[in-house]
């Protein structure tokens, strides 16, 4: 059985997204309470605290203090669909710091994969702007400090049913880093074409798979069982992470694709299967919560066994 940590901490539960809203505290609350029968098998890992100079690695010098300082004045919207309130910050800061503590783990060997169950996403985060629900790109900033600490390529597969527009901007001129992501297009944020291929020393670094509504579990476990392999397989990362995006599911309320649960763990398992790197996977989307439960369940599950 794999060494697989487990992040969680109530501290995500403080990010008050308003009345009605579709990211809001009980996703996080479901996923943990739907791992209670594997819990005994994964090593707990508390989230830190990121600093300023942690965020700043991805963001704007300006932009943790701005995002405070509205957080502080009571909360508002940073974009049509982003709320924060008084405490969204502190929830922000830790979802940040998840990642930086799987890094850490992983480095000293106590761990070879970690799931982080957090909130706010962050996918879509930009270098000095919130959107679609993401404060800190959480990815991105584990990706550059997993390169601070060694790790020097990084791959970074996202399967959420929107394109991390925020994570793709942030490495698109980069080698060191590859995204690739399959999603559902065209579809918010409106990015995420084939034609997406990077520029610069980062040209063919990004990949982009473009899916249409209805795209379920057939065309998923082709993609990843024949595509994702050969691309991890040159790249040959020292880390892989994974913005966990679980609104891919047919259940969801918020997209129009048709994956199943026992899809998604196919998925999972063809990821896990590309590399004998570390994985760290991180919570992106996923809106039904019984489908978010189950989805990471087995998740999870194929972390401990594939």
């Amino acid at each position: 059985m794999r060494k697989v940590g487990y992040i969680y901490d109530p501290v995500f539960l403080k990010h008050d997204t308003g009345e009605g809203h579709p990211e809001r505290p009980e996703r996080v609350s479901a996923v943990d309470n739907g791992l209670n029968e594997l819990k005994n098998k994964l090593i707990k890992i508390k989230p830190r605290r990121a600093t300023v100079k942690d965020i700043t690695l991805i963001h704007d010098i300006y932009y943790p203090q701005e995002i405070m300082d509205l957080c502080s004045a009571g909360g508002t919207y940073l974009d049509p669909d982003t709320r924060c309130s008084i405490f969204s910050y502190e929830s922000a800061v830790y979802a940040v710091g998840a990642g930086l503590e799987a890094v850490d783990k992983i480095s000293e060997g106590k761990v070879e994969r970690v799931f982080a169950n957090i909130r706010p996403p962050g996918h879509h985060a930009e270098h000095s702007k919130a959107m679609g629900f993401c404060i800190f790109n959480n990815v991105a900033i584990t990706a550059r400090y997993a390169q601070n600490k060694g790790f020097e390529k990084v791959f970074i597969i996202d399967f959420d049913a929107h394109h991390g527009n925020g994570t793709q901007k942030a490495f698109y001129e980069d080698d060191t880093v590859f995204y690739f992501s399959t999603h559902q297009y065209p579809f918010y944020p409106g990015t995420g074409s084939a034609e997406e291929k990077g520029t610069g020393k980062g040209l063919g670094f990004t990949y982009n798979v473009p899916l249409p509504a209805g795209t379920g579990d057939e065309t998923y476990e082709d993609i990843y069982s024949m595509m994702l392999p050969d691309l991890v397989y040159h790249f040959k990362p020292d880390i892989i992470l994974v913005s966990a995006g679980y609104d891919l599911h047919k259940d969801d309320p918020l997209t129009h694709l048709e994956v199943s649960t026992e899809g998604v763990g196919k998925i999972v398992e063809y990821i896990l299967k590309t590399s004998e790197s570390p994985f760290i996977f991180m919570l992106e989307g996923g809106y039904n919560l019984q489908a978010l439960s189950e989805s990471v369940l087995i998740t999870v599950e194929k972390m401990l066994s594939v």
